[in-house]
C-alpha cells in the first residue's frame, strides 16, 4: 500500500484516515469492512460540511 498523506486540511477526514492505519495489520480479507467504515464516514463528514456550509449562507 502506498503511504497515505500526512495531512488532509481536516482534522475529521485526518482521524479517518488515519484509522486505515490499521489495514497493515489485517488480513485482506477483512479489508472490506474497514473501507466501508471510511467510506461510511466520510460521507457524513462531508454532508455535515455540507450543512455548515448550508447554515452560514442563511
Amino acid at each position: 500500500m502506498s503511504e497515505l498523506p500526512e495531512e488532509s486540511g481536516d482534522e475529521r477526514v485526518a482521524a479517518i484516515v488515519a484509522g486505515l492505519g490499521r489495514l497493515g495489520e489485517l488480513p485482506v480479507g477483512a479489508h472490506v469492512p474497514v473501507f466501508e467504515e471510511a467510506f461510511a464516514e466520510l460521507e457524513a463528514t462531508l454532508a455535515a460540511a455540507v450543512d455548515d456550509l448550508a447554515q452560514g449562507d442563511r
